[in-house]
């Protein structure tokens, strides 16, 4: 019976750690309806050969009868796949495994007690738990992002554990001796793997903030200046206006004397609308978004692409203005190329902002090349060094509760996001 509560124990605490380790795709409703759904069915299976065929085959069959169906949870929750998705099921299996072989060598130790078993469960259990919440959580999910390749050697690694473990050390930890020795020290090589991974992705976690960080000073930058040239301009073209004000004011005066009003009214429109074409534009009241506006927008009209804009921002933003500037730069930056792929008369870039009663935006652009999207509805870019400014936006959305929807529709692409 003590193996029997043990298999029982490591299957719930197994599929629960599923739920911890991937990103889900669906619902909490639908999530919460799959698990509970899975557990169940699994734990018969467990009971259900435990009783026909006894411990020993239950032991054998037990990756068949449960880390089978675990794979597809992952496949049904996770937004991952491929290597990944194999990544965070063995991820899942090795934790499980190590609070099993600690608890299992206690109760070895102790003389086979079941309290002292039931005991470390209860110890292990909770501070594994918070170590993956709090620590490897968090990691895992910007890793899974910006890692793209090795996920395959990763993955080898620790299906040699899994098949060293459970097939070529026969036993269970805690009630034989052998593999209640070398089964533990197996893991323990595990944990030392398991440890430069976590400090390869700490350099990649750290290395994506730099990046980051360094993106967005370079757009703030490059905002300002953008801002700081228009006024500049904007000045120069003010002071020849005000060099030629004499010479205008005495035109004015001759046409008022000779009493063509009509003609003098005509000349001060005109010297009027001077005056407004170099005017600065101020997009919204937040300073770097401004700046950014600036920038992208005359970058646009540079390149002869129109610009519809329409932006309602106030002061006040839900969300951090450098990162909301990072994530519109991105957008504005990938419809500006798009465009650019465009014949003339087709370049336009529609973009829409309000700040109440939500965060809201919309920008669209034509585009008249196939996009494929991923499972997850996001597009999918084939050429290396592309696709960055994707994973900059699912961050943003990941760190605020944003939504994001991108679509092609009618010969026009747009990107939708809701704060």
């Amino acid at each position: 019976m003590v193996m029997l509560f043990v298999m029982l124990y490591m299957t719930v605490l197994g599929m629960s750690m599923v739920l911890l380790f991937v990103e889900r795709r669906v619902s909490r409703r639908q999530t919460t309806v799959v698990f509970c759904g899975s557990l169940v069915l699994v734990l018969a299976l467990v009971i259900g050969v435990y009783c026909r065929l006894g411990i020993e085959t239950l032991v054998y069959l037990y990756s068949l009868v449960a880390h089978v169906p675990a794979l597809l949870l992952c496949l049904y929750l996770s937004r991952h796949r491929g290597w990944r998705l194999l990544f965070q099921l063995l991820s899942s299996i090795l934790f499980c495994a190590l609070i099993q072989h600690a608890a299992g060598l206690v109760y070895y130790l102790s003389g086979n007690r079941f309290w002292v078993l039931a005991a470390a469960y209860a110890l292990l259990t909770p501070l594994v738990l918070w170590f993956l919440l709090r620590v490897l959580r968090p990691l895992f999910r910007q890793v899974l992002l910006e890692l793209q390749h090795g996920w395959w050697l990763i993955c080898l690694v620790m299906a040699g554990y899994y098949i060293i473990v459970i097939y070529l050390i026969p036993g269970y930890v805690g009630f034989n001796f052998s593999s209640t020795v070398l089964k533990p020290a197996v893991s323990l090589l595990m944990v030392g793997f398991y440890s430069l991974l976590m400090i390869l992705f700490s350099s990649l976690q750290k290395e994506s903030q730099a990046r980051y960080h360094s993106q967005l000073s370079a757009l703030r930058l490059s905002a300002l200046q953008s801002r700081i040239e228009a006024v500049k301009a904007a000045e120069e073209s003010i002071r020849v206006e005000r060099h030629d004000l004499r010479h205008r004011l005495q035109t004015l005066t001759t046409l008022i004397i000779r009493g063509d009003q009509e003609t003098a009214l005509q000349f001060l429109d005109a010297a009027q609308r001077r005056l407004d074409e170099h005017k600065p534009v101020r997009w919204c009241q937040p300073p770097v978004l401004d700046a950014m506006f600036s920038s992208y927008f005359d970058q646009a009209r540079h390149q002869n692409i129109q610009v519809d804009a329409h932006i309602a921002l106030s002061g006040a933003l839900p969300v951090d203005e450098g990162d909301f500037a990072v994530v519109i730069a991105n957008i504005l930056e990938n419809a500006i190329h798009a465009c650019l792929k465009l014949p003339q008369p087709h370049r336009v870039i529609r973009c829409k902002i309000i700040g109440a009663p939500s965060l809201m935006l919309e920008v669209a652009n034509p585009c008249n090349e196939p996009i494929s999207f991923d499972q997850s509805g996001r597009p999918i870019s084939r050429k290396k060094g592309h696709g960055i400014g994707i994973q900059s936006i699912r961050a943003f959305c990941q760190n605020y509760g944003a939504v994001c929807e991108f679509r092609l529709s009618d010969g026009w692409f747009s990107v939708q996001l809701i704060v």
